[in-house]
């Protein structure tokens, strides 16, 4: 089945809540109660200390820029994303660094923004939530903004509209990686219904 893979979850202040924490339930219940361990999963932010998300709960990541693990899969939610993140380039270069290494990296909402920054969209066909399709393409006139997809799988890089639709696109990752056995038993811990994971995003 292969090796355990690590999942790191970028936290700003402002991250929309189930950005990252639908992607992290899915994750994690991919491991409950199952017969191994699939995914080890932490968050990350560019310094320690309080993190605010956008409905105001505060939360506190695992670890920041300066230790955090090499990641498997790199999880780049939405939320309030402000000019100065966008425009930060300690963030831009700790993506693109992060993802010379990754298997997967995947962006929720207009956490894309965050990779079209970063380089990352080039050329490619992408998706990020409705409202921001516009913003998306400001940032890089190449990318192929894919509108009304639950998200977008080009390979290396896969991005998904908003919010809920992280969840599908987090199973589409894990049945990529693990398999269907491993998918279906975090789909029964969550007792969740959508089938939209299995497809390419579109329906």
């Amino acid at each position: 089945m292969g090796l355990i893979k690590r999942v790191g979850i970028f936290l700003f202040n402002g991250v929309e809540l189930m950005d990252f924490a639908g992607p992290y339930e899915v994750f994690t219940a991919a491991n409950l109660m199952a017969p191994q361990q699939y995914f080890d999963v932490f968050t990350v932010s560019e310094q320690k200390g309080e993190i605010r998300t956008s409905n105001g709960l505060i939360v506190k990541a695992d670890y920041d820029f300066s230790d955090c693990p090499q990641t498997d899969v790199l999880v780049i939610p939405g939320g309030d994303i402000r000019p100065e993140l966008v425009s930060s380039k300690t963030i831009s270069k700790w993506i693109e660094s992060q993802n010379r290494h990754t298997e997967i990296t995947f962006s929720v909402c207009n956490g894309a923004m965050l990779l079209a920054k970063a380089g990352l969209l080039k050329g490619l066909e992408a998706t990020t939530h409705h409202y921001f399709y516009d913003k998306l393409s400001e940032i890089d006139l190449s990318i192929n903004v894919v509108q009304k997809s639950r998200y977008v799988d080009t390979g290396k890089i896969v991005t998904s509209a908003g919010i809920s639709a992280g969840i599908d696109a987090a199973l589409h990752i894990v049945l990529r990686i693990f398999g269907e056995k491993v998918v279906s038993h975090a789909i029964d811990i969550m007792e969740y219904e959508s089938a939209a994971y299995r497809n390419d995003g579109n329906k």
